[in-house]
C-alpha cells in the first residue's frame, strides 16, 4: 500500500515521471509511491493516465474538472478557491488529497526535473533524510537568512529565487548539532543544471530566456545541512519531501489567480511559514541531497519579472511577520497553531506602507480558509457511513 504521495504539477513534460519511476523501481521504492498529476482541462489527461497504467504504478490525474468533482465529493466545495487555477500553487491540491488519504509522506516534483543520475537512490535519499539522526551541520547568518547555495557562493555568486535582497552579503557560521529520530520534517533536494533564480538575478546573469548563464553541478554542493532556529531559507518545491504532520503549515499560497497579478512566491512564502512552524515545534528542514537535474524550458525572463515585481517589496518583509508567530507551550498541534497565528497576523494586519500590501491580507484570509478546508476534510473522514435500517 503506498505511503507516499508524489505530487507533480504539469501541463507540459509529464514524461519526466518515467525516469522517477525507473529510479524508484531500480532501488525498490515503487510500491510505496502514488503519483498524483495535477493538470488542466486543456491537457491530455488520457495520455497521462495511460502512462501511469503502462508504468504499472499507483496514481491518478486531476484536471480542473476532476478537482471540482473531488471538492464536491468531499463536501469542501466552498473552499475550492484556496487552490488557484492554472498556477504552480495547484500543488496545494496534492496536500488536500494527502490529508484526505492515508499517506504518511509527500514529495513535490516539478515536471522539468529528472533524477540527477540513475545510480543514486532518489526517493531513498529523501526517506533517509526524513529519518536522519546524529550529527549534522547547522548553518546560520548575521542576516537571519541562509543561502541554500552558500557552499560554493564564492565561485558562482548565486542567490536563489525568493532570497531577500536586504539579506545578501551575509556572514555565514557553521556549527554541528545532533538530530533525534523524527526531527527532520522536510527534505529539500537541490538542483544541477539550471539554478532556481528570480528574474532580476537571471537578468543580472545576462539571460533573457528565463534560465541562467551560470549553471550548477554536483560539485557546487557539499554536506547536507540544516538552517539554525531563528534563521530562514528559500524552500523550492521542485524537489522536496515532507512528513504529513506539516501539511497544516505548508499551504502553497494563492498565486497568479489574483487581482494583484502576483506569482512565483507560492513555495517561497510557504517555506518561510513552514520554517517558522518547524522552529516552534523543535523540528528541522534538511537541505542538500538528493539532487535533481533542472531542465527549465526557455521562456521570456521579463514574463517572470512581471509576475514577481508586484510582490518584491512584500517578499522583503513576509518573513519578519512570520517571525512574530508564537504558540502556547501546551499546544497539541504546533504546525496548526503556528499557521493559524501567521494567518491572523496577515489577515488582520494593515500593510499600506508596502506596495500591494493588501495582497498580504488576501493571503492571510486564504490561509485561514486552508485550515478550515483541512478541518472539514478531517471531519468528513471521521464521519461513519450511513447504514440502512433493517426494518
Amino acid at each position: 500500500m503506498p505511503d507516499t504521495c508524489v505530487i507533480v504539477p504539469t501541463i507540459r513534460e509529464y514524461e519526466c515521471v518515467r525516469e522517477y519511476v525507473a529510479n524508484a523501481r531500480e532501488h525498490g521504492h515503487a510500491d510505496r509511491l502514488f503519483f498524483l498529476l495535477v493538470t488542466e482541462d486543456f491537457c491530455d489527461v488520457a495520455a497521462m493516465e495511460a502512462m501511469l497504467d503502462e508504468l504499472d504504478v499507483a496514481g491518478a490525474v486531476f484536471d480542473g474538472s476532476a478537482r471540482a468533482a473531488w471538492y464536491d465529493e468531499h463536501e469542501i466545495g466552498e473552499y475550492a478557491h484556496v487552490v488557484p487555477a492554472a498556477s504552480h500553487a495547484e500543488t496545494s491540491f496534492g496536500l488536500l488529497y494527502m490529508w484526505a488519504g492515508d499517506f504518511e509522506y509527500g514529495v513535490f516534483l516539478d515536471d522539468d526535473t529528472l533524477p540527477h543520475d540513475h545510480e543514486t537512490d532518489f526517493f531513498g535519499g529523501h526517506y533517509d533524510n526524513l529519518a536522519r539522526t546524529g550529527p549534522v551541520t547547522e548553518v546560520a547568518s548575521d542576516e537571519q537568512w541562509v543561502n541554500v547555495l552558500y557552499q560554493n557562493h564564492d565561485e558562482h555568486g548565486l542567490y536563489p529565487r525568493g532570497y531577500p535582497y536586504a539579506a545578501m552579503d551575509e556572514t555565514v557560521t557553521e556549527t554541528t548539532t545532533s538530530l533525534a529520530d523524527g526531527d527532520v520534517v522536510a527534505s529539500q533536494g537541490l538542483w544541477t543544471n539550471v539554478p532556481d533564480l528570480d528574474a532580476v538575478r537571471i537578468l543580472m546573469d545576462g539571460d533573457l530566456e528565463g534560465l541562467a548563464q551560470t549553471r550548477t553541478t554536483a560539485a557546487d554542493y557539499g554536506e547536507d545541512f540544516i538552517v539554525a532556529p531563528g534563521n530562514y531559507l528559500t524552500v523550492c518545491s521542485m524537489n522536496l519531501a515532507f512528513r504529513r504532520r506539516v501539511i497544516p503549515a505548508f499551504y502553497q499560497l494563492p498565486m497568479d489567480d489574483n487581482e494583484w497579478d502576483v506569482g512565483r512566491f507560492d513555495d517561497i512564502w510557504s517555506g518561510v511559514f513552514l520554517k517558522r512552524a518547524a522552529d516552534l515545534a523543535g523540528d528541522y528542514v534538511l537541505t542538500g541531497t538528493p539532487l535533481c537535474e533542472h531542465n527549465k524550458a526557455p521562456r521570456p525572463t521579463f514574463d517572470d519579472l512581471n509576475n514577481e515585481v508586484p510582490a518584491l517589496e512584500l517578499n522583503e518583509h513576509v518573513w519578519e511577520l512570520a517571525d512574530e508567530a508564537t504558540v502556547d507551550a501546551d499546544t497539541d498541534d504546533v504546525y496548526w497553531a503556528a499557521f493559524a497565528a501567521m494567518a491572523d497576523r496577515l489577515a488582520d494586519g494593515e500593510f499600506d506602507e508596502w506596495t500591494n500590501g493588501d495582497f498580504l491580507t488576501f493571503v492571510g484570509e486564504h490561509m485561514r480558509d486552508w485550515l478550515a478546508a483541512l478541518d472539514a476534510l478531517a471531519a468528513d473522514a471521521a464521519t461513519p457511513p450511513e447504514v440502512a435500517a433493517d426494518d
